[in-house]
């Protein structure tokens, strides 16, 4: 195999309001936790389950920006970005590891609260690149109800 591929494709809310740091240099960074969920059938017991799974979130530089001006906590987003694991010494002197999503491409799923719901544009991607392709499939991420026969 000539190569790999580190690819992460998310839809979900976040958990808070996006932390934002100004470094030194300039640079901006955003950071916060995004919550992704899927519902089930137990086949068992017949009733609905949902797994909620939590994902650390990573900006740099003008995608930063976006999240410091637009994103907050609940509201709904499509992400693509990759998996980068970094460690890091805690207050006892433990090394630690953190897996983040370090995000290339961001869709906001839902509006900010305050914005007109009469807006025209209900989706707004950023960066926006002339080519921007998307699933095909989208409406799929976006069912807050969706179903699945998952064995658990």
């Amino acid at each position: 195999m000539a190569g790999s591929v580190n690819k992460v494709i998310l839809v979900g809310n976040l958990g808070k309001d996006p932390e934002i740091r100004r470094l030194d240099n300039g640079v901006v960074l955003a950071s916060f936790t995004l919550a992704t969920s899927e519902t089930y059938i137990d086949k068992s017991t017949g009733e609905r389950r949902e797994n909620t799974d939590w994902h650390n979130i990573v900006l740099w530089r003008g995608l930063a920006e976006i999240a410091e001006k637009y994103l907050k906590k609940g509201l709904k987003i499509y992400l693509e970005g990759k998996l980068k694991t970094r460690n890091y010494t805690d207050k006892e002197g433990q090394v630690r590891y953190i897996t983040e999503v370090l995000v290339e491409d961001l869709v906001m799923l839902s509006r900010p609260d305050g914005e007109s719901k009469n807006s025209t544009e209900n989706k707004t991607i950023y960066p926006k690149p002339e080519n921007q392709v998307l699933p095909q499939k989208m409406d799929n991420f976006l069912k807050d109800e969706e179903e699945d026969d998952l064995p658990f």
